[in-house]
Order: structure tokens, then C-alpha cells, then sequence
């Protein structure tokens, strides 16, 4: 029997094209895989850095009609590690991309963190990982 694994997180998004451009074009993760389900009113993109059998990925669940969430107060963040988080901001900024905590040591600590929003307002914190 294989061992527990961590799959996915799942984002509900109001434009799934927008969605899928921001994690693949604007933080470089690749398009897995896709589902429509009509039947359902609803589409799933997964997009991840590595193939799902091997890490975990972000579902992307788009829901026929629906163009807003509010991401609510019980939802932290998600978090990305990068080699080069100034340079990574840098990045993302001329992407349009929209940093709401520039790089920085966290609070107490010496990690370097910051923070990017996606299209639909999630945060993702950026780990400066060498």
C-alpha cells in the first residue's frame, strides 16, 4: 500500500483562463491537466513545477457563472520556495503582478520572505530557499 501523500490545494477562481496565465506564466508552474464537466457547470486545471505523482500540485476549480470569491479569514496563504526572492519580485512586478509585502526578514527571524497576490486575491508568501 503506498504511503499518505499530499495531493492538492484547491483555489475556486473566478476566470479560469486568468488563473491559469498567472501560475504559469507569471510563477512559471506548467498547465498538467484539465477538466470540463458540463454536467456539473464546472472546470478544473491543475497546474504545478513537477509531476503530480511526485509533488503536490493546485487545483484550479472554475464554476460556471461565477466571477468573484472572497477568500475569507480561515485561509492563510500557500508558499513557494525561490533561490532569489529579490530577483523573483523583480520579476513578478514587471509581470504585473501584484507584491504585497516587499522582500524581506520575517518578523523575529532571519528568513527572507514576501508576499504576491494572484488574480482572484490569494496570498502566496515567496521563501527565499539557497
Amino acid at each position: 500500500m503506498a504511503e499518505p501523500r499530499f495531493l492538492h490545494t484547491m483555489l475556486r477562481v473566478g476566470d479560469l483562463e486568468r488563473s491559469v496565465a498567472f501560475y504559469t506564466k507569471t510563477l512559471g508552474m506548467k498547465e498538467l491537466r484539465r477538466r470540463d464537466v458540463p454536467e456539473g457547470k464546472y472546470t478544473l486545471a491543475f497546474v504545478g513545477y513537477g509531476d503530480e505523482s511526485t509533488g503536490a500540485v493546485i487545483e484550479l476549480t472554475y464554476n460556471y457563472g461565477v466571477d468573484k470569491y472572497e477568500p475569507g479569514t480561515a485561509f492563510g496563504h500557500l508558499a513557494i520556495g525561490v533561490p532569489d526572492i529579490y530577483a523573483t519580485c523583480d520579476r513578478l512586478r514587471e509581470a504585473g503582478a501584484k507584491i504585497t509585502r516587499e522582500p524581506g526578514p520575517v518578523k523575529f527571524g532571519t528568513t527572507v520572505i514576501a508576499f504576491v497576490e494572484d488574480p482572484d486575491g490569494y496570498k502566496i508568501e515567496l521563501i527565499e530557499r539557497k
